[in-house]
C-alpha cells in the first residue's frame, strides 16, 4: 500500500470510530472486558496499568455508572498502525504525508454525538470520570480534544489537556506554552472568554492527530481525515462556534474563562512524576451531549498509552524536520525509556565526521521536550534499546563525541529542569568516516538467517537429552 494517501475505497476496512475500533480489537484478541462494577476510583487505572501491555480493556458499570469506560487503546507502535490500516514501517511516512496534505472537514446538520443532551451539567453523576494515579488530586478528564478556534480567524486547533473536576460544571486545566494557551490569551486579551469543547471518544486517528507538532492555524483534525482517508464529518456545538466530531461518543461544552486561576493537581504525567499544584486556567461547563449510549475513554496518567499516543505523532513530525536539511536520515525513535518524549535516536546514513553533531543540533531546535539525542549508524535498529546501549558502548568516546548545551528550555513537567530550563546531551555513537573496515565489522555467524530450527531440533528435547546421558 502507498503511504501518501488513502482512497475511500482503500479505507473501506478502516474502523471508523471508536466502537468500530474496539470491535476490531476485541476480534483480534486484544479486548479485555472486567467485571462490573470495578471503582472508577484508582481500581480501574490499576486494572488498566496492569493490562497495559498486552489488551485494551473495557469497564461496564463502573463505580454503578451506566456508561462504561475503555482504557489502553495503544498498547504499542503496531496497534498504531492496524487503526489506520497499515504495517508499522508505513506508521512515520503515512503520518508525515499526511501533516503535508490534510484533507478538510465536512460539516454535517447532525451527529450521534448529540443525541442526548444535558443543559443541567453535574460532571461526575452524568459522567464516569475515574481518579488514576495514588496522588491524583480527583477526577481527571484524560483522553478528551479540547477544540478551541482561534478567535481572530476562526481556525480551529486540537490538543489533548489534563482536566480536573473542580466543580459539577468547573474543570481546571493545563494549558502548555502551545496553541490553546495562544488562543486563549488572544481572547483574554480583549476580556473574552474561549469558546472549546473537549470531546471523549473517537476514532485513533484523531486522538494521534491532536499530537502532531504542526503550525498555529493548522486544524489537527483535517490531519486525521488525511490519515483515515475520508474527511471527518463534524457538527457545530449547541452553545457555540466549535466543530466536533459527528461520530465521537461525548462532547463538554464550555468556556475557559478570563481572567479566573484556581488550584489544578497535583497529577500523575507522562514522566512517571506528578506534575505540581499550581493556579491554573479554568474551564466552564454549559452543557454536555454524547450517544443514546456512550463510552466514556481514559487514559491512565504515566501508562504506555500515554507514552505511544505522544510518541509516534511527535516522531513523524521529528523526522519531516531532519529530512529539511538531512535527507540521509532513514528513521527516528522517541524511547519508552525516555517517557517517549526527551530521548531521541536517529538512525543515519552517515556520510561526513561532523554530521551527527549538526542533526543533533537540529533536533534539539524541532521540539523543546528534547534532551537527549543519540545518532547511530544505518546498521543499528532504533527499535531496540540494547542496540542502541550497544552503539554508545562501542562507538562513542565521551572526550569526542559527547555534545552539551546548557541552560536550553525543556519540558516544564521535568522535575530535573529549573522553571522548564534543561541542559541538553548528545551523543555521536556512529562510526568514523575513516575507521578501518574490520576495526568496527559487527560479527556475524553465516547462515544464521536460514537456520530452520523445526528441522534441526527434536520435538521432544527432554527425551532426548536423557537417551543421550543413557548412551542410546
Amino acid at each position: 500500500m502507498r503511504t501518501e494517501n488513502l482512497t475511500e475505497s482503500a479505507a473501506a476496512d478502516t474502523p471508523k470510530d471508536l466502537r468500530s475500533w474496539l470491535a476490531h480489537l476485541a476480534e483480534h484478541g486484544k479486548l479485555a472486558v472486567a467485571r462490573e462494577g470495578i471503582d472508577l476510583a484508582d481500581e480501574l487505572a490499576a486494572v488498566s496499568k496492569r493490562l497495559e501491555r498486552d489488551r485494551a480493556v473495557l469497564f461496564p458499570k463502573p463505580g454503578g455508572h451506566d456508561i462504561p469506560v475503555v482504557a489502553n487503546l495503544f498498547a504499542a507502535r503496531d496497534w498504531v498502525a492496524d487503526a489506520i490500516g497499515i504495517s508499522e514501517d508505513q506508521l512515520l511516512p503515512r503520518f508525515i504525508a499526511a501533516a503535508r496534505t490534510p484533507l478538510p472537514t465536512r460539516e454535517v446538520a447532525s451527529g450521534p454525538v448529540q443525541e442526548v443532551v444535558h443543559s443541567e451539567v453535574d460532571l461526575l453523576k452524568q459522567l464516569p470520570i475515574p481518579k488514576h494515579n495514588e496522588r491524583d488530586s480527583g477526577p481527571y478528564i484524560t483522553a478528551g480534544l479540547l477544540i478551541a478556534r482561534n478567535p481572530r480567524t476562526g481556525i480551529q486547533n486540537v490538543s489533548i489537556h489534563r482536566c480536573q473536576i473542580s466543580g459539577p460544571n468547573r474543570i481546571g486545566v493545563l494549558l502548555l506554552p502551545r496553541h490553546t494557551l495562544a488562543y486563549f490569551r488572544m481572547a483574554e486579551e480583549t476580556g473574552g472568554a474561549l469558546e472549546i469543547a473537549i470531546v471523549i471518544g473517537v476514532h485513533p486517528a484523531l486522538m494521534l492527530a491532536s499530537q502532531a507538532i504542526a503550525a498555529l492555524d493548522e486544524d489537527e483534525m483535517e490531519i486525521a481525515g488525511a490519515l483515515l482517508g475520508y474527511p471527518v464529518d463534524v457538527v457545530k456545538c449547541k452553545t457555540n462556534s466549535v466543530r466536533v466530531p459527528a461520530h465521537a461518543e461525548i462532547v463538554i461544552e464550555g468556556r475557559i474563562l478570563p481572567g479566573v486561576r484556581e488550584p489544578e493537581g497535583p497529577f500523575g504525567e507522562f514522566p512517571q512524576y506528578y506534575g505540581p499544584r499550581a493556579n491554573r486556567e479554568v474551564i466552564e461547563v454549559d452543557l454536555v451531549t454524547h450517544r443514546a449510549q456512550p463510552i466514556f475513554h481514559t487514559i491512565v496518567g504515566g501508562s504506555y498509552e500515554h507514552l505511544v499516543l505522544g510518541g509516534v505523532p511527535r516522531e513523524a513530525t521529528l523526522l519531516q524536520h531532519l529530512w529539511r536539511s538531512f535527507p540521509n536520515v532513514l528513521d527516528v525513535r522517541l524511547t519508552r525509556g525516555g517517557v517517549c518524549r526527551y530521548h531521541l535516536a536517529v538512525q543515519i546514513d552517515k556520510t561526513a565526521d561532523g554530521e551527527p553533531k549538526n542533526i543533533i543540533m537540529s533536533a534539539f531546535g524541532a521540539h523543546y521536550d528534547i534532551k537527549q539525542v543519540v545518532i547511530v549508524d544505518k546498521d543499528v535498529n532504533i527499535s531496540d534499546p540494547e542496540e542502541i546501549e550497544w552503539a554508545i558502548a562501542t562507538r562513542f568516546q565521551c572526550d569526542r563525541d559527547l555534545l552539551v548545551i546548557s541552560g536550553a528550555l525543556g519540558s516544564k513537567l521535568d522535575p530535573t529542569t529549573k522553571n522548564g530550563i534543561s541542559a541538553k546531551m548528545g551523543l555521536d555513537a556512529t562510526v568514523p568516516i575513516d575507521a578501518p573496515e574490520l576495526d568496527f565489522k559487527r560479527i556475524h555467524v553465516k547462515g544464521e538467517e536460514q537456520v530452520d530450527l523445526a528441522s534441526v531440533l527434536q520435538k521432544d528435547s527432554s527425551a532426548a537429552f536423557y537417551r543421550i546421558l543413557r548412551g542410546e
